[in-house]
């Protein structure tokens, strides 16, 4: 499984790519919202996972021109924030997300979510 993940604070994004490399996923990364649509575009994954603050496209936008993509459409995304106010997260759902996780996490659940979405996009 191929997961695409876009969060532009370097501490957060090798600890989870590492995490998620050794729980056997294959990890692309970017840590730009021009980059990580670039990518999501570009390649196929079967996960994208966004922060909402990232320079120059947030991930809020990423998520609304993948969503208006016909061959992405159906791809699960993940949207992670430090902004966790229900307005935010009814936001980031609208958008087209498929979940919404709040900064800070606790590793094993964002896990779970992630390998939540993956079952659900494959049955």
């Amino acid at each position: 499984m191929r997961i695409l993940l876009v969060e532009d604070n370097r501490d957060i994004l090798a600890n989870l790519a590492d995490y998620l490399q050794l729980k056997g996923y294959t990890v692309d990364c970017a840590q730009d919202g021009l980059s990580g649509f670039h990518l999501a575009v570009s390649q196929p994954f079967d996960l994208i996972v966004l922060d909402v603050m990232l320079p120059h496209i947030s991930g809020f936008e990423i998520c609304r021109r993948v969503r208006r993509d016909p061959d992405l459409y159906t791809t699960p995304i993940l949207i992670m924030s430090a902004m966790s106010n229900e307005e935010e997260v009814v936001h980031g759902l609208s958008q087209g997300a498929d979940d919404f996780v709040s900064k800070p996490f606790d590793i094993p659940n964002f896990l779970q979510r992630i390998e939540s979405l993956l079952r659900s996009s494959s049955a």
